[in-house]
């Protein structure tokens, strides 16, 4: 699941994160065929430096952001020209389409999708970068999609502060969708599971039946409410509209979910242990470069 992808032969092996209030990046070198960070590197940015969002610009000096991505990649050591980019869950609209016929051809698809989007779209769907990837094979001979809409405009401020320190963005993806790689690099948890990431400027609960994303929902940092309200609501769409007869696993991740309060509160609302995600932050940058390590 990316929003775009790489098109070059070989995949990089770094990956920078932009949030609202730090750059990161990681390097992975692969040890017995297993992924394994070889130096990770993180600075802190100036408030108002980014706000992740939808549907308006993200960085007002996207200079400023690349300064300080040009710092981060430096101190991993060695030269990183290309690099997989990690943004923000609160700057793509991730849906779930049905669709109880799915057509032959990719374009007849993705005009399909487009058109399905568009009804739900904060803006022109002519100005937004689709991704669509599989999800869940449907009873009645249909399939669910994964679709993830962003701004272009606002992807490519996140590309141009990587451009600004001589790195190309050639794979661009979600926070959420890193961690969610993170875990399969492990093997494909058994059943239902959930993931939740408590981030700096969001906290995401995302549902996997098997490998497959059944269930996704974002909430900035502003919104209303507490984590324990959101995994409340979540567990009972669960049960109600997904037909959930259990959780095999539940993951916790993200700087803000390395809490004891967090992980009580979870455990709590769903009446079951929770395992913290043992990248931690890392997870993110972890899980696209071994996803795409890995396709290679």
């Amino acid at each position: 699941m990316s929003l775009l992808d790489w098109l070059a032969a070989a995949p990089p092996d770094v990956a920078v994160a932009i949030d609202r209030g730090h750059v990161s990046a990681a390097r992975l070198d692969w040890r017995g065929g297993r992924p394994v960070v070889a130096a990770e590197a993180c600075e802190a940015l100036p408030a108002g430096t980014v706000t992740p969002a939808l549907a308006v610009a993200n960085m007002p000096d996207t200079g400023a952001v690349g300064v300080v991505v040009s710092r981060v990649l430096g101190e991993l050591g060695g030269r990183a020209s290309r690099v997989a980019l990690v943004v923000p869950d609160p700057v793509v609209k991730v849906s779930l389409i049905r669709l109880e016929k799915v057509p032959q051809r990719a374009a007849d698809l993705r005009e399909i999708v487009r058109w399905q989007v568009k009804k739900s779209s904060p803006f022109p769907v002519e100005q937004a970068v689709l991704s669509i990837s599989p999800g869940e094979d449907l009873p009645d001979g249909g399939r669910e999609f994964v679709v993830a809409l962003a701004r272009e405009d606002v992807i490519r401020q996140y590309e141009q502060a990587c451009a600004m320190a001589r790195a190309h963005a050639g794979v661009v993806d979600l926070a959420t969708f890193g961690v969610v790689s993170s875990i399969l690099t492990g093997g494909v948890p058994s059943g239902d599971w959930l993931v939740v990431h408590v981030a700096e400027s969001f906290t995401t609960v995302a549902v996997m039946r098997g490998e497959r994303l059944i269930f996704f929902r974002t909430r900035s940092d502003e919104s209303e409410g507490t984590l324990g309200d959101l995994i409340h609501q979540t567990a009972m769409y669960y049960e109600d509209r997904l037909q959930g007869t259990g959780l095999s696993h539940v993951w916790l991740a993200g700087p803000g979910a390395m809490t004891t309060e967090a992980q009580r509160d979870v455990e709590a609302r769903l009446n079951t242990r929770v395992e913290a995600i043992p990248a931690g932050p890392l997870a993110p940058l972890i899980g696209v470069l071994a996803r795409d390590g890995k396709a290679a």
